[in-house]
């Protein structure tokens, strides 16, 4: 009662009734045998985070830090109810069973929904008749790598794309061009160059640009959808925006780190230079205007984190060598406050804000009763504090990481109070969730 509801269309006065795990009435002067009062607060849903990898095992021994009840609860402090992350299949493994062994990894622990992408790997291309069967079992989106040992060519892409249009799924993308990275990561430590400076001086913004042009086209051929991940650069969405404007049906994210760090980061010396590594690179300042503008504009649809961290001491791998370092950054639990500050700063409204971080992200992935408000809907709320000012520093966040990039960052905005399927998962700021009470969402193919 008393809150300022705040959806992607409309911001109303009104009280919301909740019944079980779902939203039964939108109206006034509402009772129940529970009452929040969200008097000064923002009522909005949940907000989807389709982007994160929780214990992602790059080696046996260098696994992203965050378990799925640690990176679970850090979401639901931070706002978030819902996410997605990732299932890699073995090479001799089945699809399904891949699937099944995450879930079984996932489902003891998680404090929020969530749901999976499918990774088709160079040695998932024998696989691809068992699409079909994945999109049925719930999973509907579909990881392509242009980059690592996951990368397909494009022969593969071509197969990859071609099959997830045939088993009605969606292809969510990772565009970088690996050839010429690979190539200008060996010039650079032939010669010496060795120091983090060097990361985003091999992986430059145009050849990001090139993998997602090439991206585009091979999809438009195949007549699929195409998400592109982690948009880093201007030069993505100048292709976007190319693209959308030939009625092409591309969708594109940004997250967190591109829009408040730069490649400055990399300039400190040592370790700390290493911390802020991730793929694609943290990018000149002048680029974060581009993906502001881009967010207000509607040529970026939503923001996502890519939430991947690693300790310090794994990230201390790459002294010496860059290219050692494990790829990642923590941005979980700041990513709703951080995005309401282009409300703050009037780059776009309150209702662009919930578009950007709740409503896009659950219609693109076929989140059907996430990421809006309305009778019928999961009770997947947050009430919001506009006007606390919050410092981030790795006290006051929750990720198992013992670094955050945005160390000393102040932020106008911050969750109060979050329910997830209508219980009440965080009081004032304290975490009242427990492992296991989220659930798998099986979902449908999205909509752009």
């Amino acid at each position: 009662t008393n809150g300022t509801i705040v959806t992607a269309w409309h911001t109303f006065r009104a009280d919301i009734g909740i019944a079980g795990e779902q939203i039964a009435a939108i109206g006034t002067n509402l009772t129940g045998t529970r009452v929040l009062d969200a008097t000064g607060k923002l009522v909005i849903p949940g907000g989807v985070d389709i982007h994160v990898h929780m214990e992602l095992a790059l080696a046996p021994d260098i696994v992203s830090s965050d378990t799925f009840y640690t990176g679970t609860r850090a979401a639901a402090l931070g706002g978030t109810t819902t996410i997605i992350d990732f299932v890699e299949a073995q090479p001799d493994e089945p699809l399904l069973a891949a699937l099944a062994r995450r879930r079984a990894v996932a489902d003891p622990q998680v404090v929020i929904d969530y749901g999976l992408h499918m990774t088709i790997g160079p040695w998932d291309i024998a696989k691809l008749a068992e699409v079909p069967a994945v999109v049925a079992a719930g999973c509907t989106s579909f990881k392509l790598y242009m980059a690592y040992g996951l990368r397909l060519d494009d022969g593969q892409l071509l197969q990859a794309l071609e099959a997830v249009r045939d088993g009605g799924g969606r292809p969510v993308i990772h565009c970088e061009n690996w050839d010429i990275i690979s190539t200008l990561v060996r010039r650079h430590l032939a010669a010496g160059r060795t120091e983090p400076r060097w990361h985003p001086r091999s992986r430059p913004e145009l050849l990001e640009g090139e993998a997602a042009d090439r991206a585009i086209t091979i999809a438009a051929y195949v007549g699929v959808p195409l998400h592109i991940f982690h948009v880093s650069c201007g030069a993505v969405v100048e292709r976007m925006r190319a693209a959308r404007a030939r009625g092409l049906p591309v969708t594109g994210e940004t997250c967190p780190q591109y829009l408040f760090l730069s490649d400055a980061a990399y300039e400190a010396p040592g370790l700390e230079g290493l911390l802020p590594i991730c793929a694609p690179p943290l990018r000149p300042a002048v680029e974060q205007q581009a993906l502001w503008q881009a967010l207000a504009a509607g040529d970026l649809q939503l923001v996502a984190t890519d939430h991947c961290p690693f300790d310090r001491a794994t990230k201390a791998r790459g002294l010496g060598d860059f290219s050692r370092t494990p790829g990642g950054v923590p941005s979980i639990e700041m990513r709703l406050a951080a995005l309401y500050q282009g409300v703050v700063r009037g780059r776009f409204s309150a209702n662009r804000w919930v578009e950007l971080c709740c409503t896009a992200p659950a219609r693109l992935m076929g989140l059907e009763r996430k990421g809006d408000i309305a009778v019928g809907m999961d009770a997947d709320l947050v009430l919001f504090d506009p006007e606390r000012r919050v410092t981030l520093s790795t006290a006051f966040l929750h990720e198992n990481v013992d670094w955050t990039p945005y160390e000393g960052m102040e932020l106008v905005g911050w969750p109060e109070t979050v329910l997830s399927r209508g219980q009440v998962i965080v009081a004032n700021g304290a975490f009242q969730g427990e492992p296991g009470r989220g659930r798998f969402v099986h979902r449908r193919p999205g909509q752009a």
